[in-house]
């Protein structure tokens, strides 16, 4: 297994837990969920993890991005929400839609300095910025569900801190529902329609 750093400390995967540290963008709401999203983007109940959120109404917002100036400017937004440093935020997409620059910066925005870089063959990358733990996750890879418990990811759910999971639905069945779920699909000329669920009442913050 690769090993990955934790803020302020080295851990590796292999049978070992990652101890964790410490730790308005606009309204629009639908009685029900949007009818054409894929399955992957369903509530679950889970009880390989601790945390589990209250179900509230699903939120729903609709955004076109036109360029990376756009994402940016949304990153910015998000970043400035009080409930960000407490969020579990799904990134959907396909390839090259655009998951890890909008990862990238939002952890800029939160004050991350340096190369933010993908976190494909490590399936995890930790940061800090001002006291907030922050874990990219990126489960594209991830095949093997043991994983999940030696490489101490139920600790990081169960634990404060941003948490940014791309393709969350390899893990299926072990992470948390998610506060917010970001959906995005890249046009035919380059712009990105994106959409928005707030499925917890920290989702509705970061939405408020």
């Amino acid at each position: 297994m690769k090993t990955v750093g934790q803020p302020g400390e080295q851990a590796g995967f292999g049978r070992r837990k990652i101890h964790t540290g410490y730790a308005n963008l606009g309204k629009s709401k639908l009685k029900s969920p949007l009818p054409d999203l894929p399955d992957h983007l369903r509530t679950v109940d889970l009880t390989t993890v601790e945390r589990h959120p209250p179900i509230v109404e699903t939120t729903v917002r609709a955004l076109l991005w036109r360029n990376e100036d756009d994402t940016r400017a949304f990153a910015a937004q998000l970043a400035a929400q009080p409930a960000v440093g407490q969020a579990f935020i799904e990134l959907h997409g396909d390839l090259g839609a655009g998951k890890t620059t909008l990862a990238r910066h939002l952890l800029h925005a939160l004050g991350v300095q340096g190369r933010v870089k993908s976190p494909t063959y490590t399936v995890v990358e930790p940061y800090e910025s001002k006291g907030l733990p922050i874990w990219h996750f990126d489960f594209f890879r991830f095949n093997d569900p043991r994983e999940w418990e030696d490489a101490g990811f139920r600790d990081i759910f169960a634990g404060p801190g941003l948490k940014l999971a791309e393709w969350p639905e390899k893990a299926a069945g072990l992470v948390p529902r998610a506060d917010l779920v970001v959906r995005i699909e890249a046009l035919a000329d380059e712009s990105r329609k994106v959409t928005l669920l707030a499925q917890t009442p920290v989702g509705q913050e970061l939405l408020a």
